[in-house]
């Protein structure tokens, strides 16, 4: 499998954070795993390379979710990130069924133009944040830039490409983010845009030949920065027996009796379809304890 990495640079003149990552085998992976139809593909792709891009903007332990409602056939998409890398996600209706190509174009049609767009963040602080704006009927890079300019006042760049040919295979998927840093005049993006504007899809760089290492030089052009940091991405879901029995203690008696009744109780996790089962003795322990409370 092509290792999927993620680059993360920053200038002081001007001051500008850049984030560039491939996702090729990421992607590739989660096709695999969720058994997604092509297009299907290329949207969890865009919304993988998008949970990449939030996850490296995070502090140590934080996580980031985002979830895309829309009034397409895929109806919902969910991508999660942590700190370190760690990325998972699912559509609501993997096989969706359309023909190619299976561009940005193609998932905005599966995804639809009208729904929002919603991003949490557990930021170890007693409440998490939510930012929630409504779709621009754009592509979902176009849609993650109007987020940080409308719930984060922060102008971005964003640039989000994966290219799946007819047979439904990942060619190649990756993403770029340039933001000025805080103080900074934001009319420093102008140039940067400029360069971006002249480069082609990223994930034709990519598929050329190109690395984020590279994408980032060219951005940056004649701007002096330094790489802080190179992390590797995987697909990794953080599901447990252990999450899975809270969440049926936090059904109620009613709905768990129920469950007694049927015999047992069985969790599938959406994001990796790791099932959990729970038996009637397990069930009764669980009743048990959430009558004790």
């Amino acid at each position: 499998m092509k290792k999927s990495y993620l680059v993360r640079a920053l200038s002081k003149e001007p001051a500008l954070r850049g984030l560039a990552c491939v996702t090729t085998g990421l992607v590739d992976e989660a096709r695999h795993l969720h058994e997604t139809s092509p297009v299907a593909t290329a949207a969890l792709g865009h919304g993988l390379t998008a949970a990449a891009l939030l996850g490296a903007l995070l502090k140590v332990q934080q996580r980031v979710a985002l979830k895309v409602e829309g009034d397409g056939p895929l109806q919902k998409m969910v991508v999660e990130s942590d700190s370190y890398g760690h990325i998972r996600g699912y559509v609501a209706v993997p096989d969706v069924a359309l023909p190619p190509p299976f561009d940005g174009a193609a998932v905005v049609q599966a995804l639809g133009r009208q729904g929002v767009l919603t991003v949490v963040k557990d930021l170890q602080l007693k409440h998490l944040y939510e930012g929630v704006v409504p779709l621009q009927g754009g592509e979902l890079d176009q849609e993650l830039a109007h987020y940080f300019a409308q719930s984060e006042q922060i102008p971005s760049l964003v640039e989000i490409g994966v290219r799946v040919d007819e047979a439904g295979e990942v060619v190649a998927a990756g993403g770029l983010l340039i933001q000025p840093m805080p103080e900074q005049d934001p009319g420093v993006l102008e140039a940067v845009a400029n360069r971006l504007d002249d480069l082609p899809p990223v994930e034709d760089c990519l598929a050329a030949g190109d690395t984020p290492e590279s994408l980032l030089a060219t951005l940056f052009g004649p701007i002096e920065y330094e790489i802080l940091e190179t992390r590797d991405l995987e697909y990794r879901c953080t599901c447990s027996w252990e999450r899975s029995r809270k969440a049926l203690l936090a059904l109620g008696r009613d709905e768990l009796k129920s469950l007694m009744q049927e015999g047992q109780a069985v969790i599938d996790c959406h994001f990796c379809h790791q099932q959990y089962v729970f038996g009637p003795e397990e069930l009764e322990t669980i009743l048990e304890e959430l009558e004790a409370q």
